[in-house]
């Protein structure tokens, strides 16, 4: 893997990093030499896996676990994380989920809530408590995870997931002019069809019909969102870098 000197010794946390792109992401940053915090929520074997896997290739990596949707628990995820590697440059906060597939109209207000709090409420919420420790550090990275669905408005089931990823592309956004000042980079990775647990219950005709709308002919994988991270990231490679999609989507879709 290209080593990227600038990433050596930064703090960063993954949240949601047991599995998928948030555990790809986190092997990815601990290969560069960064120090990773590996947050979970309920998959306490995954994360251990990939703890394990950081470790054993001579890297530092250290579990956080947490539910983002319970009162106060960003915070604390956060200041465990800041306090565990030593202070926090970069963030990025990729936990999220469909929960389930409801069409709009037969949604609740229950079912809603839950959609929402951990795509959108929850980044807040890490955001929030991560600017003071980028401070700290006279700068840092904010790197928000997206979908195709916050841009074309999700398939069948999928809306009010889709509209809470817009609202995080939005967020993305305002969050990069209002933390400019503080040399705080704030951007998101907006990925398209990726194969992994998420759609573990997505039918294989829905995957099927995806994956022909995807222009590079195949379904992507968390390896290949791993490299937007790491530029993201990076002062040296995307330092004049702020308040953008970068969609990885295989030309699904291109806005």
């Amino acid at each position: 893997m290209l080593q990227i000197d600038d990433l050596r010794d930064k703090a960063v946390l993954v949240t949601g990093a047991s599995s998928g792109i948030g555990a790809a992401v986190s092997r990815a940053f601990a290969a560069q030499g960064a120090r990773v915090a590996v947050h979970w929520h309920s998959n306490s074997a995954a994360a251990d896996a990939v703890i394990r896997d950081i470790r054993d290739a001579g890297g530092f990596a250290v579990e956080i676990q947490g539910n983002l949707v319970a009162g106060g628990v960003p915070r604390r995820v956060v200041d465990a994380s800041a306090a565990a590697l030593g202070g926090l440059d970069v963030l990025i906060n990729n936990a999220g989920s469909l929960i389930s597939r409801q069409p709009i109209l037969q949604a609740d207000d229950a079912w809603v809530d839950s959609v929402f709090n951990l795509n959108a409420k929850a980044v807040i919420g890490t955001c929030q408590a991560a600017v003071p420790h980028m401070n700290e550090r006279g700068a840092g990275v904010i790197i928000n995870v997206g979908s195709i669905a916050g841009l074309d408005g999700g398939g069948p089931g999928t809306g009010v997931y889709g509209s809470s990823k817009a609202f995080v592309h939005n967020l993305t956004r305002h969050l990069a002019r209002e933390l400019a000042g503080r040399l705080i980079r704030v951007n998101t990775v907006s990925p398209g069809v990726i194969d992994t647990p998420f759609h573990t219950e997505t039918p294989p005709d829905r995957m099927e019909a995806m994956r022909k709308s995807v222009y590079l002919g195949r379904l992507g994988t968390p390896a290949d969102c791993v490299g937007a991270f790491l530029f993201l990231a990076s002062q040296q490679l995307s330092g004049y870098i702020t308040g953008q999609i970068i969609h990885v989507n295989g030309g699904q879709v291109m806005p």
